[in-house]
């Protein structure tokens, strides 16, 4: 299995550990995904709205860094769970409800 984090110790944002922290990612980085997607329906020129995509990158990975230090040992087992079972959700629910209830939703 490929690791989930980087030489820093940082967490990478395979699909997998996406997936897994995608409640999280909705719940905490709401206002800039909606802020992203008012401005992708305001204009389709992917040039006006780099400003704000780079928002939601940001916010992102700063949750994902915030989650792994958190609850490190859950945050893989269920990232590990969700590549072993290319991203399946209920293959995954022990291991979601471990991560869940160590690092809750806000």
């Amino acid at each position: 299995m490929a690791s989930h984090v980087d030489a820093a110790g940082e967490p990478i944002p395979t699909s997998a550990v996406l997936m897994a922290s995608s409640k999280h990612i909705a719940a905490r980085c709401r206002q800039e995904n909606v802020a992203f997607l008012k401005c992708k329906q305001k204009d389709p020129n992917p040039e006006k709205c780099l400003e704000k995509g780079r928002e939601v990158t940001r916010c992102v990975l700063h949750l994902l860094k915030d989650l792994h230090h958190r609850c490190t040992k859950e945050m893989d087992a269920y990232a590990g769970c969700m590549y072993y079972h290319t991203n399946e959700f209920d293959l995954c629910r022990k291991e979601q409800q471990e991560f869940e209830k160590a690092c809750p939703l806000d």
